[in-house]
Formats: C-alpha cells, structure tokens, sequence
C-alpha cells in the first residue's frame, strides 16, 4: 500500500518560490517547509503519473484498480498466490486486446491462457466458406454450439465456476456453451 514516505523532498519547494522579502524570514521558510512536506507526495504521483498506467511499473493495489476499471479479468487471481502480480499484471496489461478481439476463438483462447495458464480446447459449430456459385451449402453446423475443456494439474469446482463465468463473457452473444475442467494427464519421465 502506498503512503508517505518520511524525508521525502518536494520537487518543487516552495521556499524557493517566495518573494524576496521572505526569503531571509525563518518564520515563512518554516511554514513553507511543512507545506512541502504534505505536498510531495502529490507532486511525487504527478511526476511519475505515466508508470501508474503501465501495468509493469504501476503499485499493485493500483494495478488491481485499474484492471476493475477497465474491465480486466482478474477475478480468479488471489493475492497470496505464488504468481499472483505477474498474471495480474499481465491480465491488465492485455485487457484492451481482449476487448478488440471479444467474441472471436482467438479472444476466447487468449482469456482462458491468461486465467488459467494452460491452452484452452475449443470445438464449436461455426465454419466458413468461399463459392464461386452462389446458393451453396453453408458451412458448419446448423444448430450453433462452443465446448471449452480445461486441462489442469489439480482441478477443482471453482475453476469450474470460474471457467463457465469466463466463458460466459468472452463468447460470441448469441452462443450456447458448456464448460468441462479435466485432470491433466501426466507423463512419466522416461
């Protein structure tokens, strides 16, 4: 959590901006100084505004702030879990792409590879096609559909929950889906 840090100088002292007349006055210096000392931490943020908006640099508890105003997908992300600045602040940082590409399979894959860490697989009834004719036959199926399986090491029913919510909000609008998480297979080192 941010506060104020003790000795920290103002960029901008205001001692240094009184007229001559006060200059040499000890009285106005020292109420100018304590003046300081409440405003540099403001004129601090101000001079380093432009990293409090880049996910990498800003304070995690602003990061947190930014990703919910935003919109950011960081509901799954705790904060005592090993990991848990670098995938919020990679959520934040690929929050306005997601929006971009909302909808599609390759904004679908990109949310849940961010959430959950693993390659989403993804099956759906949609296709698309070329004809020189026209009155072709449509491509893909006519009932629309998208099933999304999770593959985890240790799998539980929140990232279940979390999966369908995820889902729920990155699919095309009109689309009906269903949700599976599945162990992870392991392989044996051999």
């Amino acid at each position: 959590m941010r506060g104020s840090i003790d000795g920290l100088d103002s960029s901008a002292p205001l001692g240094e901006m009184l007229p001559a007349a006060f200059a040499d006055d000890v009285l106005a210096q020292h109420f100018v100084a304590g003046l300081d000392e409440v405003l540099a931490p403001i004129l601090s943020v101000l001079d380093c505004l432009d990293s409090y908006f880049t996910p990498s640099l800003a304070p995690v508890d602003f990061t947190r702030w930014i990703g919910w105003w935003i919109g950011a997908d960081t509901d799954g992300i705790e904060d005592d879990e090993a990991g848990s600045e670098a995938r919020l602040r990679a959520a934040v940082a690929a929050a306005a792409y997601l929006h971009r590409v909302r909808g599609t399979r390759k904004g679908l894959t990109e949310a849940v590879r961010l959430a959950f860490g693993v390659e989403p697989e993804i099956t759906e009834s949609g296709g698309s096609a070329w004809s020189a004719r026209p009155r072709g036959p449509a491509p893909g199926e006519p009932r629309p559909r998208l099933h999304v399986t999770v593959r985890l090491a240790d799998p539980s029913p929140a990232d279940t929950h979390r999966l369908d919510d995820l889902v729920a909000a990155a699919r095309p609008a009109h689309m009906p889906y269903t949700v599976q998480v599945t162990a992870a297979e392991r392989t044996s080192p051999t």
